[in-house]
């Protein structure tokens, strides 16, 4: 439906490749491109169905491939609605140039569309992972030990904790208080703190230096060689490196 609409639009408001010389109905003219269009998008989605099962993943350059095809059929379908109504010749160098007009425009679409499928496939992907056990770990409160003789352990909610980030030898326990991201140092090592929440399955070793609770992920921004994770109101960006990104398959584009 998006293209057919943006065909209809730029022929309709913008009457390009002399369609302003056009003496009938302008607006049942851009419809039927419209038309033409929306038939060409169908049929390419029913013939690349099986495509789109075979290969897996579907990357973003399968995507942007598949949306330049796309156009390319919807180009040369146009080019012969557009031979029929205004009575042009059919010839190779008028579909060439008809091609090359589509290709420029089609070049904007398919960043878009690409785009924006990119950030819905973000957006689902993130929350099929985050399958959020928050309510259910709303009394559970969590112990973070100092092995330092007169170290003050960290007590604190488990929904309250962002990440742990490794710190030569301490680690730093970033958490929410009183509505804000704050900060604690322990002197211990993130695998000591891994093993003291090893019962908690949203709690994900992301990185080498890295431990983060997956609840509280907001966003994640990367691909395939490694993502970068926002975490509630935090500012910092916690790296999953490439190593753990096949273990948050989730992500994966």
């Amino acid at each position: 439906m998006v293209y057919s609409a943006i065909v209809f639009l730029i022929l309709y408001l913008l009457q390009p490749f002399g369609f302003s010389m056009y003496r009938g109905s302008k607006l049942l003219a851009s419809l039927l491109f419209g038309a033409v269009t929306f038939c060409c998008c169908c049929t390419y989605v029913i013939a690349m169905t099986p495509v789109y099962k075979r290969v897996s993943p579907w990357r973003l350059w399968h995507e942007a491939l598949s949306v330049l095809t796309m156009l390319l059929l919807i180009g040369v379908c146009n080019f012969f609605v557009f031979s029929f109504v205004f009575h042009y010749a059919l010839s190779l160098q008028g579909l060439l140039l008809f091609l090359y007009w589509t290709l420029l425009i089609g070049i904007i679409i398919t960043v878009c569309s690409v785009s924006v499928n990119y950030y819905r496939h973000m957006r689902n992907q993130l929350e099929t992972l985050l399958q959020k056990t928050t309510s259910e770990q709303a009394d559970i409160v969590i112990t973070i030990h100092d092995t330092t003789v007169r170290g003050s352990d960290l007590q604190l909610p488990i929904n309250d904790l962002l990440y742990v980030e490794a710190q030569k030898n301490n680690v730093v326990v970033n958490f929410m208080k009183d509505g804000r991201p704050t900060s604690v140092e322990l002197h211990t090592t993130l695998s000591a703190v891994m093993s003291e929440l090893a019962a908690y399955d949203n709690i994900f070793q992301c990185h080498r230096s890295f431990v983060v609770n997956v609840n509280n992920i907001t966003s994640a921004h990367g691909n395939s060689n490694g993502y970068l994770l926002k975490l509630g109101t935090s500012p910092a960006s916690i790296p999953v490196s490439r190593s753990y990104v096949p273990r948050l398959k989730s992500f994966i584009a």
